[in-house]
């Protein structure tokens, strides 16, 4: 059987550092032609992404299933599959309430109206299953929360890029699900995860905007730090993207918080009633 091998340049930490020190000095110095190489590499690797990796996903684990159905394991599989995707929807619900409600609590505003103004972002970027794709919608919706319209422009786009709370959540939990799933792998303690989840909230940040780019960019991670066979990382690649629209819309609308309270900060969002009336007397 072809069986094509290329390993990684650097490990995973060495690379996180790397474009880091890269970003900080190009930005720094202002050198012109590193950043053109490195917006041109990025614009590479999306397209690769998009247009050879992604396709041919489906088949990759399809070819698993067929694995597991001769083993004798799909079945039991996909049930847990199932219980694992509620949960993490589950978990992003949660996550926005907790977001929006402690928002309104602390800003004076009601945290339901403030939801309901980014639901219209939400529902498209179930469809797009892309926060780049849904920017348009979300810059209207964060603008109907009242905020200034110079927020709006930089913060929507910017966090579209960066802030991927939904995708985090997702894959959390996905991978702690495949680890109670598959013998051999234990679920490590707080000295591995707490770790995991740093890198993980850093990966997030070089994440691409195709569909399924979030779960791409976190298989190194995923192999280095939590030791995931090629097996577990099928499953977590199908896992995440059975629900890739739901943790791209979880992702849109934290990115509703983020504006209002970069608002608040330089002083644009309105205030509490109580501060207001403060200010007045």
């Amino acid at each position: 059987m072809f069986k094509l091998e290329i390993k990684p340049l650097f490990d995973v930490m060495t690379a996180l550092m790397l474009a880091f020190v890269f970003g900080l000095g190009i930005a720094a110095t202002g050198a012109a032609r590193l950043r053109e190489i490195a917006e041109q590499g990025k614009d590479i690797v999306e397209k690769v992404l998009a247009r050879v990796l992604v396709p041919l996903l489906p088949a990759y684990i399809a070819c698993e299933f067929a694995d597991m159905a001769a083993a004798g394991t799909a079945f039991a599989t996909l049930k847990t599959f199932g219980v694992v995707l509620l949960m993490a929807i589950a978990l992003h619900w949660l996550w926005l309430a907790v977001l929006y409600g402690a928002s309104g609590a602390l800003l004076g505003r009601n945290p339901l109206s403030l939801l309901r103004a980014m639901l219209p972002a939400y529902f498209t970027a179930l469809g797009t299953m892309s926060s780049a794709a849904t920017i348009p919608v979300a810059l209207r919706s964060a603008g109907n929360m009242k905020v200034s319209p110079p927020v709006v422009n930089f913060v929507m786009p910017l966090c579209a890029t960066i802030h991927l709370c939904g995708s985090t959540i997702t894959l959390v939990s996905c991978a702690t699900a495949v680890m109670l799933m598959t013998h051999g792998l234990d679920v490590p303690g707080w000295d591995v995860m707490l770790p995991f989840i740093l890198l993980l909230g850093v990966t997030m940040v070089a994440a691409p905007g195709a569909p399924g780019g979030g779960v791409m960019s976190a298989l190194g991670i995923l192999s280095s730090v939590l030791g995931f066979p090629e097996a577990s990382l099928a499953l977590m690649i199908a896992l995440y993207l059975a629900q890739d629209s739901f943790g791209t819309a979880c992702n849109v609308a934290g990115d509703g918080v983020v504006a209002l309270w970069v608002d608040r900060l330089v002083g644009r969002a309105p205030q509490p009633a109580g501060e207001a009336a403060a200010q007045r007397g």
